[in-house]
Order: C-alpha cells, then sequence, then structure tokens
C-alpha cells in the first residue's frame, strides 16, 4: 500500500507558484492585446477621422445660427444639412467607431479570448465606415430622413446593421469562450450594449425609415431611440470603461461589486422608459408622457450607486489624477456623467421642462452627455489602451495636457453659454407679449460663445490627433517609461 501525502505550500513555494501565476497572465494580456492591434487601431483611427470632420461641420452649423450667410452659396452647406451631418458623423462616425474599439479590447481582455482573426472583422470595419461615408454624403446631398439621430438615407443604414451584427457576434462569442473565472461588471456592461443598440437601431429604422408607421406613433418612436442610444448603447460602454479603468490605474479592486449590479439592473430597467419627456405638450397619451418622468426620475437610482462605487473606489487616491493620463480623463467623463443624469431627470419635470422645452437649454444638455461624459470617457480609455496594443508610450505630457484643459475648457465654455442662454430664451418665449425675433436677437451673444467654445473643441481633437499619428510612428520618449502629467509620489504604482 503506497500512502500519498500532499506537499505543504512553504512560503518560498507560494511566492514562486504567484510569481508564475503572474507571468502566464501577462502573456496572456500580451497575446490578447496583439490579437486586437490592428483591428481596434483601424476602429480608432477612422474614429479620429469622424472626429475631425464632424468637429469642422459643428463649426459651421454653429456659425450659421448668428452668420445666417456664413457659407450661404452652397445648397450642401445650408444649416438643415450642416447641422444633421455634424450630429450623425459625431453620434456614428466617432462615438460608436470608438465604442466598438473599446468594447472589442476591454471583453478581450477581461474574458481572456483573443479577437478572432481573419477578414470578417476586417469587412466589419471597413462596411461601418462606409456606412457612415455613404450616410454623411446622402445628407449633405439632401436625402436627409429629417428624422432626429436617424437622419442617414435608407441606403446607407443596411452597412451599419450588418456591420454591428458582425461585431456583436464577435462580443458573444468571446463571452461564452471566457476562461474560468469571475464575471466582471464590465463584461456585463459590454455584453449588455452589443445587444441592445443592434435591436434599438434596427427597431427604429424600421418602423421610422424603411416601413414607416402611422404619423402619431412616429415621434415616441424616434425620442425612444434618441434616448435609449445614449443610455443603453454609449452608456453602458463608457460605464464598463470606467469599472476597468479605475481600479487598473490606482491598484485597487471596485468598491462593491453589489452596488455595480445595481447600477447595471437599474439602469437597463429605468432607462429604456425615457425619451418621451421630450413630448411634453404634444399630442400624446398622458400615460405614455408621466411613465417616461417617472423613470427620468429614477435614474437617479443607477446614476447615485454608480457614483459612490466610484468615489469609494478613488477614496485615498485621488491624487493620481494628478499624474495619469487616463485617469483626468475618466475621473472627469465620471463627475459629468453625475451633473448631466441630474439635470436631465430634473429637466423632464413638467415646470422646469415649461421653461427649457425647446430651448438652447437642451442642446447644452446634450453636449454635457455627449461630450463632457461620453467623449471624455473614450479618450481617457485610448490613453490606456494604444500603449498596450502598439507597446510605446504617447509621445508628448504636453500635448495631452494641451488636450485635456483645452477640452474642459471648450465645454465648459459650450454647455455654461447655452444652458444660461436657453434659460433666458425658455423665460422669454413663455411670455405672450415678447416678439420671436427679439428673443433671438438675446441668444446671439451666447451662440457666438458656442462657436468659440468649438474652435477651442477643435483644437484639443488635432492636439489628441496628433499625438495619436506620432504614437503610431512610433515617436515615443525612450526607456520605455510612461508618459505621466505629474511625478507620482513613491509610494503610487504607476499604471497610466
Amino acid at each position: 500500500m503506497s500512502v500519498s501525502i500532499a506537499q505543504p505550500i512553504t512560503t518560498s513555494r507560494a511566492q514562486k507558484i504567484g510569481e508564475s501565476d503572474h507571468a502566464k497572465n501577462l502573456v496572456e494580456r500580451q497575446l490578447v492585446d496583439l490579437s486586437c492591434k490592428k483591428v481596434v487601431s483601424l476602429l480608432f483611427a477612422t474614429s479620429l477621422f469622424w472626429l475631425l470632420m464632424g468637429s469642422a461641420l459643428a463649426i459651421a452649423a454653429s456659425m450659421k445660427l448668428h452668420m445666417p450667410e456664413f457659407l450661404g452659396g452652397s445648397d450642401w452647406l445650408t444649416f438643415g444639412r450642416v447641422r444633421p451631418a455634424h450630429l450623425n458623423t459625431m453620434a456614428y462616425g466617432w462615438v460608436s467607431t470608438a465604442c466598438l474599439g473599446v468594447g472589442l479590447w476591454l471583453m478581450s481582455r477581461l474574458t481572456r479570448v483573443e479577437l478572432r482573426q481573419g477578414p470578417l472583422l476586417w469587412i466589419g470595419a471597413i462596411s461601418w465606415n462606409i456606412g457612415i461615408l455613404v450616410g454623411t454624403a446622402g445628407i449633405l446631398r439632401g436625402d436627409s430622413t429629417s428624422i432626429e439621430w436617424l437622419e442617414f438615407p435608407y441606403y446607407a443604414t443596411p452597412f451599419l446593421l450588418i456591420s454591428f451584427a458582425i461585431f456583436m457576434f464577435e462580443i458573444i462569442r468571446m463571452m461564452n469562450h471566457r476562461q474560468p473565472g469571475h464575471v466582471y461588471i464590465s463584461q456585463w456592461y459590454v455584453l449588455a450594449a452589443f445587444c441592445w443598440f443592434p435591436w434599438l437601431y434596427a427597431t427604429a429604422t424600421i418602423l421610422l425609415v424603411w416601413f414607416p408607421v402611422q404619423a402619431p406613433a412616429m415621434p415616441p418612436i424616434n425620442w425612444w431611440f434618441a434616448h435609449n442610444a445614449l443610455g443603453l448603447w454609449f452608456t453602458p460602454v463608457c460605464l464598463a470603461a470606467a469599472y476597468y479603468l479605475i481600479p487598473k490605474v490606482i491598484g485597487k479592486p471596485i468598491h462593491s461589486y453589489y452596488l455595480s449590479m445595481v447600477g447595471f439592473w437599474s439602469l437597463a430597467f429605468f432607462y429604456a422608459w425615457n425619451g418621451m419627456h421630450h413630448l411634453i405638450g404634444g399630442p400624446f397619451p398622458a400615460w405614455l408622457i408621466s411613465a417616461s418622468i417617472a423613470a427620468s426620475v429614477m435614474m437617479l437610482v443607477p446614476v447615485i450607486t454608480v457614483a459612490i462605487n466610484h468615489h469609494m473606489t478613488m477614496r485615498g487616491s485621488f491624487d493620481a489624477v494628478r499624474w495619469s493620463p487616463t485617469l483626468r480623463f475618466v475621473v472627469f467623463a465620471a463627475m459629468s456623467y453625475t451633473l448631466v443624469s441630474i439635470q436631465g431627470s430634473t429637466a423632464a419635470i413638467r415646470p422646469l421642462n415649461q421653461i427649457t422645452h425647446f430651448t438652447h437649454y437642451t442642446v447644452g444638455h446634450a453636449h454635457l452627455g455627449m461630450y463632457a461624459f461620453v467623449t471624455m470617457m473614450l479618450f481617457g480609455a485610448i490613453y490606456y489602451i494604444m500603449p498596450r496594443l502598439w507597446n510605446r508610450e504617447w509621445p508628448s505630457a504636453f500635448l495631452i495636457k494641451s488636450h485635456f484643459w483645452l477640452c474642459v475648457l471648450g465645454i465648459s465654455l459650450m454647455t455654461f453659454s447655452l444652458s444660461i442662454g436657453g434659460w433666458i430664451q425658455g423665460w422669454e418665449m413663455n411670455k405672450a407679449e415678447k416678439g420671436f425675433m427679439e428673443i433671438m436677437q438675446i441668444t446671439i451673444p451666447y451662440l457666438q460663445a458656442r462657436s468659440v467654445s468649438g474652435g477651442i473643441l477643435t483644437l484639443a481633437h488635432l492636439a489628441f490627433v496628433l499625438s495619436f499619428t506620432l504614437l503610431l510612428m512610433g515617436w515615443s520618449p525612450k526607456g520605455g517609461r510612461p508618459t505621466l502629467l505629474a511625478q507620482p509620489r513613491h509610494t503610487e504604482t504607476v499604471s497610466t
């Protein structure tokens, strides 16, 4: 008879096992990053092209609000074409394309499954950008559907739906083949976002563009899609990035997994009812609008939950915002998420809505969400991801600082000017004795400030594109040290 006795795990042996596991995890991450390198970089590069294109269109549209004769000699550049072209290039060209790259990389990293090699993902990335190009050109030539957030003509949408289906199935494949272990909250958000958006976009496109329903049903469907594109597509990907990047940079686990699950499920339940508060005062069922108002107010639950979780995770580590490019953008975006959500919930309340409805206030609110939260979060994610894909550091801390502070200055000026100008505009519009042209004259200084802010943001985007281009070209500092914005304390772990 032989007796097997388990070998006791000594301190030195445990240390060797830990070192072995660390080395294994490092190799897995390197293989994952290598598999994502080309496709994700292509998505980021094309998203930045659309960011610059959308910025140019934004300045043109803004200038036309207080200088109607600006670029007035071309039918292609009228306000009614430039403005929706700007909105769609930013929503689908910049934000959605960057979200695709961030979502694919996050899911690959968290599941420890390499991105599938082969032509399929390349076809998806190229087809996606072809759809945006065809759609933008269609809007500028006069083929817009005139349905907000869905202005792309009918012949452009199949490119987007087919492309997104390719990415969605890749996300599902990675989730199904994930390595044994914990399922992180970021995986929940990414998986949900990549399943929710095709359902939203396909439903709205079929009912409003391809086979239009009767006219009374179109506005609720339109606003259901417009709000949920932000809340169930952009927001989950950005929250997934925040939940991944904050613990990674500061080297601490998220404060509470249970709080993060409360935030996820309350977002999924309440946000789907949002959007109809934009129809207050319209000929629609009272219960529909009231339910949407209630859901908008209940959105405080996931917002406050996420804010508490992020703050408690960062507690004691806020000094890292000084030196980490990623964390500086991510923390600003996370704070903006709380602010824009509270603003959105209050704006849905009827007495306040009566003032802010149909004013520049809602435009300022939209920029606070789409830029201060979503765009800044995507900037932070790209600052973290690109050095890991290319094994290079960012070329210049000065460019990163310039990018950040120009963004903060530009978006602050835009949201403040539009919010204040919009509030005054709404207050005056509720006075029967005030003429429309008189009210428009009051808003001109605020619209001029908006144009200035657009120029500042464009400078910020140019600084970021320059950094991105130099990194791809290999213009990185020697020594392989992280590009930091300040010198961290000796007790802090450096992970930009």
